[in-house]
């Protein structure tokens, strides 16, 4: 879905108080995020992601409930407009400062806090995407590290199914990063929540872990996040297993840009060559 298309949808969806044209794109990826006025518009790539669009609704109302700081969610129905899901959302206001690592920490705690929900909540299928993202790669990855990544797939899973969590297992973010905080006037908020999940409070730990080791998060910011969420993640044994998924993960969300960027194919390239040496001082780059 390119920008164009995604515009004729968002017009389609007659969810705007003026014309399309005012709308601006704010991202794209397996969104089309666009902002106008006090609206943000999130429409989907395609009709397979429409039931998350609505379990992003209910978890976002959810979350109102419960007093969590996180974005809201505009109107309650997640639209299917020409084979696309479509939400509205309220618009943050402008962000008085990046989100640090202890921003993150301190809504984790929160959401790590929370009974489970009255809807169901799927398990973190961190792997999922796996195949989908190979196959989008098509030829411009080679074969042979294609089927390396189905192979790590199929052994984390199996490894990450028989772990023995240290924390409760229940509600999770699923994609803990501070890119996912936004920090306006009234103070930290969670923004996309398409990944909560009901499984290991590890995975959201994870994540920062394996920023510091992998994308060159210094370490006394990593020190922050741990210090007030109160147990850094790599103390416990299942660490090298979910740090293993997520990397196997990463590095196939990357293939599927590869046909039609030469930038993407090269980090794939770094980022499988690194595994397959077993290189965990090899620094990736965020894409």
């Amino acid at each position: 879905m390119d920008e164009a298309r995604a515009r004729d949808v968002l017009a389609a969806a007659k969810v705007l108080p003026g014309p399309v044209r005012d709308a601006s794109l704010l991202a794209l990826g397996e969104n089309a995020v666009f902002g106008v006025g006090d609206l943000v518009v999130k429409v989907g790539r395609d009709a397979e992601l429409h039931d998350r669009a609505r379990r992003e609704l209910a978890v976002a109302a959810w979350l109102a409930d419960s007093g969590v700081p996180a974005v809201r969610a505009a109107e309650p129905e997640a639209l299917l407009v020409d084979g696309h899901p479509v939400t509205v959302w309220h618009r943050l206001p402008d962000a008085v400062r990046p989100a640090e690592p202890g921003d993150l920490a301190g809504l984790l705690r929160v959401v790590h806090a929370l009974p489970s929900p009255s809807f169901a909540l799927p398990p973190r299928e961190l792997l999922g995407g796996v195949e989908r993202w190979l196959r989008l790669a098509g030829d411009a990855i080679a074969t042979a590290d294609a089927a390396y990544l189905r192979e790590r797939r199929d052994g984390f899973a199996a490894a990450a199914a028989a772990l023995t969590p240290q924390l409760p297992p229940g509600p999770i973010h699923g994609d803990a990063l501070p890119r996912n905080v936004h920090v306006g006037p009234d103070g930290p908020v969670l923004v996309d929540l398409e990944t909560f999940s009901a499984d290991l409070r590890e995975h959201d730990l994870v994540v920062m872990a394996l920023s510091r080791d992998r994308y060159g998060l210094p370490a006394e910011a990593y020190d922050s996040f741990t210090k007030t969420y109160g147990w850094d993640v790599r103390a416990w044994e299942g660490c090298s297993v979910l740090r293993g998924a997520r990397e196997t993960a990463s590095c196939a969300w990357v293939a599927q840009h590869a046909p039609t960027n030469p930038r993407a194919l090269a980090e794939f390239e770094r980022r499988v060559a690194s595994l397959r040496d077993g290189d965990e001082t090899v620094r990736w780059y965020p894409f």
